[in-house]
This record gives structure tokens, sequence and C-alpha cells, in this order.
């Protein structure tokens, strides 16, 4: 089939933003990548985050950086596919688990690599995304300069398109924690988005509500100056859990039930503190303010976090392939995930890849959902790839398997993990088939799935302490054919 050459759309210059423009053009397409900061980088660009009014807001569009952020993922597994993310000698920061400044590095470095710069116009913001009947293009997007007073509200520019990427990422709009009783408790709340240094803390008792990576970071970063840290996570941890921390003033807790006007905070375990701070560490909501508005929408909708319809997390149906979506799912390897569905859509828009009719993607997605309901996944998962977020009866058994396999041969077991690694990336796997691509590594498969359950059983030390050396010695034999 004769390759098609399109005029794309792309929002957001982050990581998901500069992969699809270089897999966009890389396929013969004319990407225009629009960026309302001033750099490239998307949430990987840190600014100290001024003040504001609103410390549970998105407070403008400050990154959701604190600056003690390191990566939870090490850099082997964390760079495109071909693109290593490798310490630079002699430069940035070597750890095998860097700080965000280094993250930030990798991307620039990237977008100089590939020619990317040029593609991008910085300070731009997207206001809209409609459909076109007046022209032969699909879309027309409107836009602003973000340089000009006032947000440059009246220099709205408008301009047509073939297609759109929607790579915007969801770490701007805070999603928070529903507490009974907040409205009349005295204290102070914010979100871990408007979250930099743990100097305001000094002296104080904080409550932290979430024990991802995020709250495991903030509420240790918190732990050096605050007089006592309170952990709410939404399973009950167990008894030997509540001080295993190495922070004496640490405590993990049930989830809030209550917060009463005389500052003090209930625990569902029974416990309570009187608390200074409530820090929610809870997450973000994906937000698309730029499709469509009051008079006239294009049929996506965000419901509990779940964006849809969407075929695989990309497409929805309806509008394939004009409008796609970069990024939306979580728990997996975000760069090399966004590399794969970018290779994909620009794949699809150049006629090399064919999707399925509109009817059977709906008919995907419809037996998708039915799937989560009888899992009993709430839709806030939808996006998650990790096996373990919502698939609560799989895991059991799978333990259970584990408990009877422990003593039988070597390689029983080592078909139970082959097992594991296919059901952990079959989504990523399912890409990589469509676009006929390499096999995924398999030692990144491997390493990934060990940190997951290290972040947990060892989450003041799994970034420094590993032992996974031949892993490491074959991701960098690897690399250097792109070095």
């Amino acid at each position: 089939m004769p390759s098609r050459s399109v005029h794309v759309a792309v929002i957001g210059a982050g990581a998901a933003g500069l992969v699809a423009a270089r897999e966009l053009r890389r396929a013969g397409h004319l990407p225009v990548v629009f960026e309302r900061a001033a750099a490239v980088g998307g949430t990987w660009v840190y600014d100290d985050g001024a003040p504001t009014d609103d410390p549970l807001g998105a407070g403008g569009t400050h990154s959701s950086l604190y600056a003690s952020l390191r990566t939870n993922i090490p850099r082997e597994c964390m760079g495109f596919f071909d693109f290593p993310f490798v310490a630079v000698e002699g430069a940035g920061d070597p750890r095998r688990y860097p700080g965000h400044e280094e993250v930030l590095r990798y991307l620039q470095e990237f977008a100089r690599r590939f020619d990317l710069n040029g593609l991008v116009r910085l300070e731009t913001e997207v206001l809209r995304v409609r459909r076109d009947d007046t022209s032969a293009a699909s879309w027309r997007v409107s836009y602003r300069s973000t340089k000009l007073p006032d947000g440059g509200s009246e220099q709205v520019e408008d301009e047509a398109f073939d297609a759109v990427l929607v790579c915007n990422g969801h770490f701007a709009e805070p999603r928070l924690a529903d507490i009974t009783g907040i409205d009349g408790w005295p204290g102070k709340q914010i979100h871990s988005h408007s979250y930099r240094v743990p100097d305001p803390f000094q002296g104080q008792v904080v409550v932290i509500i979430g024990y991802h990576p995020s709250g495991m970071d903030i509420s240790r970063d918190i732990a050096g100056v605050a007089k006592e840290v309170h952990v709410a996570i939404r399973s009950e941890p167990p008894f030997e859990m509540h001080r295993t921390t190495a922070h004496a003033n640490l405590w993990l807790h049930s989830m809030i039930e209550r917060a009463q006007k005389d500052g003090s905070v209930v625990f569902q375990d029974g416990s309570r503190v009187k608390a200074d701070v409530i820090l929610h560490c809870t997450g973000y909501k994906y937000s698309f303010p730029f499709l469509g508005d009051d008079d006239e929408t294009i049929g996506i909708h965000v419901d509990d976090n779940r964006v849809g319809p969407l075929y695989k997390h990309v497409f929805p149906p309806h509008l394939a392939p004009q409008i796609s979506f970069i990024g939306l799912p979580f728990k997996g390897i975000p760069f090399p995930l966004f590399q794969l569905q970018s290779n994909w859509v620009a794949g699809v828009l150049s006629g090399r890849i064919e999707l399925p009719s509109e009817n059977e993607m709906m008919h995907d997605v419809a037996s998708f959902y039915l799937e989560m309901e009888a899992r009993g996944c709430p839709k806030r998962y939808t996006h998650g790839l990790e096996l373990t977020v919502c698939a609560c009866t799989y895991v059991i058994d799978a333990r259970a398997l584990v408990i009877k396999l422990v003593s039988k041969l070597i390689t029983t077991i080592t078909l139970l993990i082959n097992s594991v690694l296919r059901l952990k990336f079959e989504y990523e796997d399912w890409l990589v088939e469509k676009c006929e691509m390499e096999n995924i590594e398999e030692w990144r498969k491997v390493i990934n799935l060990a940190v997951r359950a290290k972040v947990s059983d060892h989450p003041e030390s799994y970034r420094d302490q590993w032992d996974d050396d031949h892993l490491v010695t074959q991701a960098h034999h690897d690399f250097t054919k792109y070095l």
C-alpha cells in the first residue's frame, strides 16, 4: 500500500510528544508540536513552585516535580529503545536511579540528536481542537502565545491539520481524597503537585495520604524535619509495618475515616492524631480542556479517570485515526511505551498498519470494560497496565501457585516466571507485534518486574542496592549498537 503523508498537530513536548514527533517524521508525516512551557521536557522541567492561592489545585502550569525526586525505574529500562539512557562520564548524575535533572538532560539530548527542536512551538498553548468542515483537512487547532500579556488572550490563531496526537501528560490536574468532615478541619491541605522541599513542615505533624512512589518519597523527605509523619494507605498495613521505616517519627496507618473540628485526623484502624497539615499524594486526573467546549464535544469523555471510548488506550473508534492519545497507561515503563504507541499511530496514519473497523474497535472496548467489571476493577484503573492493580484474584492465585511450585523443579518455576512476564507486558508485546518491531529485551522486563517488588519491600534502599548486575551487563551490551 502506498504511504500517506499527513499534517499532524502534536499537543505537548514532553517525552511522549517528542518521541511521537520523531516517529511521525520517520514515517514521512509533517508534525507540529505545541508546548505551552518555555522548554521541551514536559513534567521533567522543574520549577521551584511559586506560592499559589490554590495549594490543592494545579497552581498554574508548574510541573509536579519535587526537589529530591529520583526515578523509580533504573535508567537502562527507562530510556527509549534506540536511544539508551546511559550516564555520561564526567557530566550529570551518574546514579542508576538519577534525579529529575538527569532525565531532563536526556530528553533535551534526544530532541537535539533527532533534530526535533525545530518542530516545537514553545510557549504556545492549545485552546481548542474541533472538527473542520471547511477544508480538506479534518481538524482545526486554535492556539495562542503564552509570552504575551494576559496569556495573549487576544492573539488566538487557527490552523488546519489532518490529525491530532494528544500528548499532554496526566500530571497536571490533582486528584484529591474525599475526607468526611474536612470542611470543618482547621489545618492546612496541599497536594503533592505543590510540594517542593520539606522546610515548610519543620516541627509540624503531617498526615500524608497515599503510599505510592510519591507518597513514599515525600513522607521520608518530610520526616527529616517534621515532628511526626503519619501515612494513610488504602489497605490496612500489617502490624509489623507500623514502625518498620528508617524514621522513628514515621507511622503507617489505614485510610482516614474522618477529620474533626478540633484538628484531629481519625484513621480507620481507630488511631487518631492532631495534625497541622494533610498532604494529598493521591495522583492526578486526566484532563483535556481543549477537546470541545460547552457547545460542542467530539465524543471523548473522562469518567472517574477512564478516558473513553478508546481502542487499546489510543484511538477513539469514532474518530480514528485522526485523533489519538499517547501516554495514558500507567504502571508500565513510560518512555518505551510512548515509543511503541507513537510508532503504531504513525504506521496507521501512513497506511502501513490497518485498524479494525469502528464496530470492531467498539466491541473490543466494550469487552474490556465488561472484563474489568467482572474482576471488580474500578473505572479509575482502566489505563493501568500492572497485573496486580485490579486483578486481585489473579494475584492470590499466583501466590498460591508459587507456594505449590516451590518444591518442584527449577524449570517449572522458570515457566511460571515467563508466564508472569507475558501477562505483565501483554499490551507492550501486542504493540510490538502490530508495529513489526524487535521484541522487547528480556532483561528490560525482568529488571522492571523485580523493581516493582523492591519498591514496596525496600522503599528506603531499592534505588541504591541491587543484585542484578548480570542484567545490567546484558543491557549495556545491547546498547553498544546505538552508542
